[in-house]
C-alpha cells in the first residue's frame, strides 16, 4: 500500500471523531427565529460542509419540510427545541432515506410526542436517550472501518503492478463500505414498511371506532 493511501486511511478513521453532533444540553432553552436555527445547525456541523459556501440547513429546506408535513409549523415564526430535534433527525435520515420514508418514521413520532413537554415522555427525553445510544456507535463504526481497511490491504495480493494493486485495494474498500450501506438500507426499508403498515392499521381501527361511536350516538338520539 502506498504511503498516500496509508495516511488517507488514518485520516478516515480520525475523521469519525470529528463528526458533527449536538449534545442534549446544547439545545437553546428559548425559541429561535429561522435565521438563528440555520446558524445554530451550521455551527455544529462545520466539519461536514463540502466547502465554505455549503449550507447544512437553509430556509428553503425548512419551508419544504413543513410543506411535506415533516416539520410542525412554527409558533409566531419561532422554532422550539422540539422543532430543532425534528430537524436534526431529518438531517441524519435524509442522507439514506426518501422523503416518503422519513414521513413514515417522523409523523408517528411528532404526533405522539411533539409539544408534549409536560408529559412523562417528550421529544427532549427521546433525543437524550437516542444520543446516549448512538454516541457509543462511533467506536463500533471506527473498529469496523479499521477491519475493512485491513481486509482491503490483504486483497489482490497476487497483483505484481504496485500501482494497480493500490488502486484495486482502494476500490475493494469502497465496495465493502458500499455493500455495508446497501445491506443496512435494505433492512431499514423493511423496518419503515413495517412501521407504515402498523400505523395505517392503527388509523383504520381508529376510524372504525369513531364511526361505530357516531352510529351509537345517532341511535341514542333517535330514541
Amino acid at each position: 500500500m502506498s504511503q498516500d493511501n496509508k495516511d488517507f486511511y488514518e485520516e478516515l478513521i480520525n475523521s469519525l471523531s470529528g463528526m458533527g453532533h449536538i449534545r442534549p444540553e446544547e439545545f437553546p432553552n428559548i425559541d429561535l427565529y429561522m435565521d438563528q436555527v440555520t446558524t445554530f445547525m451550521s455551527e455544529h456541523f462545520t466539519n461536514e460542509k463540502s466547502g465554505p459556501d455549503d449550507k447544512i440547513l437553509t430556509k428553503t429546506m425548512i419551508n419544504n419540510y413543513a410543506k411535506d408535513n415533516l416539520l410542525p409549523p412554527p409558533v409566531k415564526k419561532k422554532y422550539s427545541k422540539d422543532h430543532m430535534i425534528v430537524l436534526l433527525f431529518i438531517y441524519y435520515l435524509k442522507n439514506i432515506l426518501s422523503i416518503n420514508d422519513i414521513q413514515n418514521i417522523m409523523n408517528p413520532l411528532t404526533e405522539r410526542f411533539f409539544g408534549k413537554d409536560n408529559t412523562s415522555t417528550n421529544m427532549y427525553d427521546i433525543y437524550n436517550n437516542i444520543y446516549d445510544i448512538v454516541k457509543n456507535e462511533l467506536g463500533y463504526v471506527s473498529d469496523d472501518l479499521t477491519k475493512k481497511i485491513e481486509a482491503s490491504k490483504e486483497s489482490f495480493a497476487d497483483i505484481d503492478n504496485k500501482e494497480h494493486q493500490d488502486f484495486l485495494q482502494y476500490f475493494s474498500l469502497i465496495c465493502m463500505l458500499s455493500y455495508d450501506i446497501y445491506a443496512k438500507k435494505q433492512v431499514l426499508s423493511m423496518m419503515v414498511d413495517k412501521l407504515k403498515v402498523e400505523e395505517n392499521s392503527k388509523k383504520e381501527a381508529e376510524k372504525k371506532a369513531d364511526k361505530k361511536a357516531e352510529k351509537k350516538a345517532d341511535k341514542k338520539a333517535e330514541k
